[in-house]
């Protein structure tokens, strides 16, 4: 158990209790540590003190990337700590000019800068915002704890009942409660046991894994930009990803993945050759030679599912989910931690305007969540037109937005306006209306004012580490 020096708030002063000690949980406790007397963080793992692994988040041996959109959400909520990630050897890498990527429709061109993402590694990402938060008045991180349900009513959630590592309970009441646990989370369980009507959800699995390995950037590639090879959804072949992610201290995290038919495994043979066989061989190309660091690690709990909390009637005052809990997404589009952090400043944002005893507070911070949370979901929905990704074919309205989404990227490989517009949707800096401007829809209709590229848009330099002859196979 870790606690903050600094003492607790007066006892007249709402308290509230985060559920989860991931990056979603620090961020809601940040969120809330302005507006109530005391926050109480309960995590299950044994918190790390610096970027060591946790043992219930094995996503985080994978390609982690934090859009701009993100950032800027979380340097909101705790000023400073995107100084702090730099300082401790992450990257900014602006956009597009340094990312190298292949779209279902061709290869992006690496136009003028308009957003950029943070690369690091999660566990560096994670131990950052962690000390942070833990700095913060007011707050306190029980670690080792385990929520076991949810107290109060189908009316109000009061707090939570927990289990500590001696076995021993305790109930911890609250005013607010923010369910942060994650892609594991028991929220529907813990909210039925409470007579709060079951929420819509809905799944997406095309089958994906993902098989991740890092490797020791070779010798003049401190600047190598990001390299993303992405599957198309529309195939016929099972869809594969390819991604160079440059991370801290010179090395090159390299996350690969497949859906049903042609997944990847943990066989470090078979890592550059199935690199090889996605829809360009650069990223095999690149690491052919590179020396790795780490043996492989797979991950399989892929699959795109959101929980509509919003549109529950009769939703509990006092409670409110966020993160993971809500919805999770194939992470081949990179969103997971944007959306935690943007639903985190919306709870900030609703507890400074309204107050934490506010009525239906509640609800309209979960409406708020939502919001962020459509836009990953429309971009991550894509992934119903692989075969078997879902029990259902594709209804005409997705079928649309498909055609239009294809269109869009089609057109944005050849037209900077189109190529803006969806990189500021894709990053969460804009919302997906921004697609809809009178502007981008013209274009969009025009198509591409530049013929397809027919390779990587790599520089010389960059060219001749692709192309020399220890790294062809």
């Amino acid at each position: 158990m870790s606690t903050s020096d600094v003492p607790s708030a007066p006892s007249h002063r709402p308290a509230a209790v985060v559920v989860g000690g991931g990056l979603a949980g620090m961020l809601a406790a940040a969120a809330l540590s302005g507006s109530v007397g005391h926050v109480t963080v309960v995590e299950q793992d044994a918190l790390p003190h610096g970027p060591e692994p946790r043992s219930h988040l094995p996503q985080a041996r994978h390609a982690h990337i934090l859009w701009s959109g993100g950032a800027e959400a979380m340097e909101q909520l705790l000023p400073g700590v995107t100084e702090a990630w730099l300082a401790a050897g992450a990257r900014r890498i602006p956009l597009t000019s340094q990312m190298v990527a292949l779209s279902p429709q061709g290869w992006y061109r690496r136009w003028r800068d308009s957003q950029y993402l943070i690369s690091c590694g999660r566990d560096l990402l994670d131990a950052t915002v962690r000390e942070r938060v833990r700095g913060l008045p007011g707050v306190t991180v029980l670690d080792s704890t385990r929520v076991i349900a949810l107290e109060g009513s189908a009316r109000r959630v009061t707090g939570v009942r927990v289990r500590k590592a001696d076995g021993s309970e305790e109930l911890l009441p609250a005013e607010f409660t923010v369910d942060a646990s994650g892609r594991g989370a028991h929220t529907k369980r813990w909210l039925g046991a409470l007579g709060v009507p079951a929420a819509r959800e809905d799944v997406i699995d095309p089958g994906v894994v993902y098989a991740s390995r890092v490797f020791r950037s070779p010798a003049g590639t401190q600047t190598f930009p990001v390299v993303n090879v992405q599957a198309n959804a529309r195939a016929s072949a099972p869809g594969r990803t390819a991604v160079i992610l440059p991370i801290e201290a010179g090395q090159w995290l390299v996350t690969l993945s497949g859906t049903r038919g042609a997944r990847p495994t943990g066989d470090p043979d078979a890592f550059a050759p199935f690199a090889l066989g996605a829809r360009h061989p650069v990223v095999g190309r690149l690491i052919a030679e590179a020396e790795p660091l780490s043996d492989v690690s797979t991950f399989a709990h892929t699959a795109s599912r959101r929980h509509f909390f919003e549109k529950v009637r009769g939703w509990p005052e006092g409670y409110a989910a966020l993160g993971d809990a809500v919805a999770v997404y194939n992470p081949v589009y990179g969103h997971g931690m944007s959306v935690a952090a943007q639903g985190a400043l919306a709870l900030r944002e609703a507890l400074a305007t309204q107050g934490v005893t506010a009525p239906r507070l509640a609800r309209r911070v979960q409406c708020a969540v939502a919001g962020p949370v459509r836009t990953a979901w429309l971009l991550a929905g894509q992934d119903i037109f692989y075969p078997g990704a879902t029990a259902r074919r594709p209804h005409a309205v997705e079928r649309l937005v498909g055609r239009c989404v294809d269109r869009l990227i089609h057109t944005s490989t050849g037209d900077y306006t189109v190529a803006t517009a969806l990189t500021d949707v894709m990053t969460l800096t804009a919302p997906v209306t921004a697609l809809a401007r009178p502007g981008v829809l013209v274009a969009a209709l025009r198509g591409p004012g530049r013929p397809p590229l027919a390779n990587p848009p790599l520089t010389e330099r960059e060219l001749a580490l692709v192309q020399s002859p220890q790294k062809t196979p």
